[in-house]
């Protein structure tokens, strides 16, 4: 199936099981849906329900569930931001750890809704520094 050779970099770079769960998520989706863009989303937030994206890569969030409105409420219809991978539904002290990983600066002094944003930006970087973007 597609899922192996669709499989985006950042997936490739983490652990096993996130990219075991992209793969047979997506293959899945693709026998329901076709390939396309709707099996690629239908992946991702299989993945975001137990990963988070923290710089270039996918590391275990520690709870499983929704990372942000939009996979808690899912659906076409119902479209609302998404943090790219970022758990906006995690503690404040959580993203600040994240943030201190990624070395954001100004994280100190930020609250929930920026350090989500300053997290986005910074895995956004790093991961077009490891695609040699």
């Amino acid at each position: 199936m597609p899922g192996r050779e669709d499989m985006p970099s950042t997936l490739r770079r983490s652990p096993d099981k996130a990219q075991r769960t992209w793969e047979k998520t997506h293959d899945s989706a693709v026998e329901t849906y076709g390939e396309g863009e709707r099996s690629h989303r239908t992946a991702f937030a299989a993945v975001k329900h137990e990963f988070e994206k923290v710089g270039d890569h996918w590391e275990p969030k520690g709870r499983k569930g929704p990372s942000d409105r939009q996979a808690a409420g899912g659906g076409p219809e119902r479209r609302a931001p998404t943090a790219s991978g970022v758990d906006a539904n995690a503690t404040k002290d959580h993203l600040m750890g994240v943030a201190r990983k990624l070395d954001v600066p100004g994280r100190s002094s930020m609250t929930k809704p920026e350090l989500v944003k300053a997290i986005e930006k910074a895995n956004d970087r790093e991961t077009r520094k490891a695609r040699g973007d």
